[in-house]
C-alpha cells in the first residue's frame, strides 16, 4: 500500500499512521548529512592509544637457561645421591622435584622455544639417572675396594638393582620435565 500524494484529495481527516512507500521518501536533511552510527560518519572524540615506548617482547635467554638448567641437573642428581641411605626406598618421588628444578630456568629464562620442554624432560630423567648412580656408588665405596673398578662395579650394581619402580620413576620424570618446562615458558 502506499500514502496519497499530498495534496491530491485535500488533507485527510484520519490520523497519520505508519507509511509504506515503495521508493524511500525524500528527507528534510540538508545535503551531505549522514546521520549518527551510519556508516561512513566520523567518528568524534576517538583518539587510538600510542604509547609513547614500544615495549619488546621479553628476549629469549636460551644460554643462559641451559647454563643453568645443566647446573639445576648436577645440583638435583648429587642432592638425590647423597640423601642419607636408609630414605632410599621413598627418595624416588623426589623426581618430581629434581623435574620442577630443571624446568624453572628453561621455561622461565628460555622463552616459549620448541625444543626445550623434550630437553628439560631429558635432563630431569638425567638428574635421577646421576642421583641413582650417585647412591650406588657411595654403596659401592661403603662396601669395600672393587676389583675392577669402581665406576664398573657401580654400573653393574645400578643394573642389578634396577626396579620396575625406578622405571616408574623415570617415567615420572620425563613427564615431569616436559609438563613443567612448558607450563613456566607460558606463563608470564
Amino acid at each position: 500500500m502506499t500514502a496519497p500524494a499530498p495534496g491530491a484529495d485535500g488533507p485527510s481527516p484520519r490520523t497519520r499512521t505508519a507509511q509504506h512507500y515503495s521508493v524511500a521518501p525524500v528527507l528534510d536533511a540538508p545535503e551531505g548529512y549522514i546521520a549518527p552510527g551510519m556508516p561512513g560518519v566520523p567518528v568524534t572524540g576517538y583518539e587510538p592509544h600510542t604509547p609513547a615506548v614500544h615495549r619488546r617482547p621479553p628476549r629469549s635467554r636460551t644460554a643462559l637457561a641451559l647454563t643453568l638448567a645443566l647446573l639445576a641437573t648436577l645440583l638435583g642428581g648429587l642432592a638425590y645421591g647423597c640423601a642419607p641411605l636408609r630414605a632410599a626406598d621413598s627418595l624416588g618421588w623426589l623426581t618430581i622435584a629434581q623435574a620442577g628444578l630443571v624446568a624453572l630456568p628453561l621455561g622461565r629464562l628460555g622463552g616459549r622455544n620448541r625444543l626445550l620442554p623434550p630437553l628439560g624432560a631429558l635432563l630431569a630423567a638425567a638428574a635421577l639417572l646421576l642421583g641413582q648412580l650417585t647412591q650406588r656408588l657411595r654403596l659401592t665405596h661403603a662396601a669395600g675396594p672393587a676389583p675392577h673398578g669402581l665406576l664398573h662395579t657401580t654400573l653393574t650394581t645400578w643394573h642389578t638393582h634396577l626396579r620396575p619402580l625406578d622405571l616408574a620413576f623415570y617415567a615420572i620424570a620425563l613427564t615431569g620435565g616436559f609438563l613443567l618446562t612448558r607450563r613456566t615458558a607460558n606463563h608470564p
